[in-house]
């Protein structure tokens, strides 16, 4: 499973580290610590975190509109057949689901937890792993 550093976790769930470290001391998400010595979580469970705190976010007003978006989230699904895969993620407070090859998603390791972005262009959204 994927570990993410406190200050990476936090990034996706748009908090503080101090909260993602609350969370951990309470129980809430499961802490380790990485070969540098740096508190982690795990993935999968941040995931799940991740979908229980998202809140739709007031749109308000459109004066302009960008042709294509890109949102860091976290993998919280994934659904494989022999040929397709189901992909959602959450980010930020969005919840985007993207359906592609399943070579495509084993080839880009994706998994319950793992952080990756979604490039939206129509109604198209690309899945990417960040480098």
């Amino acid at each position: 499973m994927p570990h993410l550093r406190i200050s990476e976790a936090a990034a996706l769930l748009g908090v503080s580290d101090d909260t993602v470290r609350r969370m951990v001391d309470s129980g809430r998400l499961s802490g380790g610590i990485d070969e540098a010595g740096r508190r982690t979580v795990d993935g999968a469970e941040l995931a799940a975190v991740a979908q229980d705190v998202a809140h739709p976010a007031a749109v308000g007003t459109i004066g302009a509109a960008s042709a294509r978006n890109r949102m860091r989230g976290i993998v919280t699904s994934i659904t494989k057949d022999t040929v397709m895969a189901k992909v959602e993620m959450q980010c930020g407070p969005f919840r985007i689901t993207s359906l592609l090859s399943r070579d495509s998603v084993d080839e880009l390791g994706l998994e319950v937890g793992s952080v990756a972005v979604a490039s939206v262009k129509s109604t198209h959204v690309v899945v990417e792993v960040p480098a």
